[in-house]
C-alpha cells in the first residue's frame, strides 16, 4: 500500500521527520537553511512560499517554528540583563496558514510557547530514561495524551544543549543530578538519533515523539494497520 505523504516545515536535520517515517509516512522536509544531514527528500525554501505552492501534494503537515523567542534561556537572559536578542514569533502565522490548507496538522514547540497545547510529551515517559526534553504539541485533530512524565523518577537527567558536550553539571548540588551530555555519541544514544552533529541534535526532538503522534494521525486518516 502506498504510504501517505507528510510535510515537515522548519525541518532542521530531521528528528521529527524520522519519527513520522517510522510511523508510516513518506516525508519531505523544508527549511530556509541547508540541511545536508536531513535523511529524506529536502527542499531549501521559505516555509510559507513552499506551503502555498505545494500543500495539495501532502496528506499531513508538521511544523516546528523557531523556538528561541519562547525558550527558558531567553527568559533567564532577560531576568539577568534586562535585554535579550529578538527572535521571530511565527506560531500564530503558521497556525493560520496551516489551517487554510484544511489538512491535518501538528505544530510543535517548547514550554512557554503560545500554542493551543493539546499534548505534552516527556522523553523518559516514551522510553528514553535519562531525558526530559518536554515539548508541547497543537493539532487540528484530536490527539490522545501520552504517558505521564517520568524523568523525575530517575537518578539523573542528561541535557543536550549548549556549545559543546562537556558533561558539566547544571543542577544545584542538593538536587538530583542534571548534567550536559558527555559526548556527541552519548547525546545520539540518549535521543535515539545517529546522524546529527552536535549543533543539529541540540535543536532536535527525539523521533519517538513524532512516531507516537504519527500513529494517531494515521488513524485519523483511516490508514492505521
Amino acid at each position: 500500500m502506498k504510504r501517505p505523504k507528510g510535510l515537515d516545515l522548519f525541518c532542521g536535520a530531521g528528528g521529527c521527520s524520522k519519527g513520522y517515517d517510522e510511523a508510516g509516512f513518506d516525508m519531505t522536509g523544508v527549511d530556509i537553511e541547508p540541511q545536508p544531514h536531513y535523511p529524506y527528500q529536502f527542499f531549501q525554501a521559505d516555509w510559507a512560499r513552499y506551503l502555498a505552492e505545494h500543500w495539495q501534494e501532502y496528506d499531513f503537515i508538521h511544523a516546528s517554528p523557531p523556538c528561541q523567542a519562547y525558550s527558558g534561556m531567553r527568559r533567564i537572559t532577560l531576568a539577568r540583563f534586562g535585554v535579550a536578542p529578538e527572535h521571530p514569533d511565527l506560531i500564530a502565522l503558521v497556525r493560520d496558514k496551516l489551517g487554510q490548507t484544511g489538512k491535518p496538522f501538528v505544530i510543535e514547540n517548547v514550554p512557554g510557547a503560545p500554542l493551543h497545547t493539546q499534548l505534552v510529551l516527556c522523553a523518559a515517559a516514551l522510553g528514553l530514561p535519562h531525558l526530559a526534553r518536554h515539548r508541547h504539541f497543537e493539532s487540528n485533530i484530536l490527539l490522545m495524551s501520552g504517558p505521564p512524565c517520568q524523568h523525575r523518577r530517575n537518578t539523573y537527567t542528561i541535557g543536550i544543549y549548549g556549545d559543546r558536550p562537556d558533561g558539566r553539571r547544571v543542577s544545584y548540588r542538593q538536587h538530583r543530578l542534571v548534567r550536559v551530555a558527555l559526548s556527541l555519541d552519548e547525546a545520539r544514544y540518549e535521543m535515539g538519533i545517529d546522524w546529527m552533529d552536535w549543533r543539529e541534535i541540540t535543536q532536535a526532538i527525539p523521533p519517538v515523539y513524532t512516531r507516537f503522534i504519527g500513529t494517531q494521525v494515521l488513524r485519523h486518516l483511516g490508514l492505521a494497520s
